[in-house]
C-alpha cells in the first residue's frame, strides 16, 4: 500500500529561491496574482497549506504600475480610526500619489489565504518604487 508523502516543518528546506518583478507596465492585478503563488509556494511539487514554504520576491517599478478600467477613481480604501465619525475612505489614486508601495502591497495581501501564515509570507515581500534595490546579490549570474 502506497503512502501519502506529507512534507514536515523539519523536512522543508530552509533553501528559499528569490523571484524578481520589474513592475513597469504590469497590471496590478495580474502582478498580485504571480506574486502570491510564488510567496504562497503554490508553484512547488512540495505545497503543503499549513507550511510556510514559499519564495522571497522583490518587486520594482512599483510606481509604474497599472490599472484598468476606472478603478482610480472607483476603488476605495476605508479604514476605521475606532473613535466616533473616524471612519476615512481614500481613493486608489490618493493613495497611489502617496504611496505606491502601499496599493501594491494591499492587492497581494488580500490574495494571500487569512490565516496565521500571511503575516510570515507578507514579510519575504520586498517592494521599490523605483529600478534600485539591495539585493542584488540574490540575483543569479546567468
Amino acid at each position: 500500500m502506497k503512502k501519502t508523502f506529507t512534507p514536515k516543518k523539519e523536512d522543508v528546506a530552509k533553501a528559499q529561491g528569490w523571484h524578481f518583478f520589474d513592475a513597469s507596465g504590469l497590471v496590478l492585478g495580474d502582478l498580485a496574482v504571480q506574486v502570491s503563488r510564488k510567496l504562497t509556494g503554490k508553484d512547488k511539487a512540495i505545497f503543503t497549506p499549513n507550511i510556510n514554504i514559499g519564495d522571497k520576491v522583490v518587486i520594482t517599478n512599483s510606481s509604474k504600475i497599472v490599472v484598468t478600467g476606472n478603478k482610480e477613481t472607483i476603488k476605495e480604501y476605508t479604514h476605521y480610526t475606532g473613535f466616533p465619525g473616524g471612519l476615512r475612505v481614500e481613493s486608489l489614486k490618493h493613495l497611489f500619489e502617496r504611496r505606491p508601495n502601499e496599493v501594491i502591497k494591499r492587492a497581494i495581501q488580500g490574495m494571500l489565504p487569512h490565516n496565521k501564515l500571511r503575516k510570515e509570507r507578507m514579510a519575504n515581500l520586498y517592494i521599490y518604487p523605483g529600478s534600485e534595490h539591495p539585493h542584488q546579490a540574490q540575483k543569479k549570474a546567468s
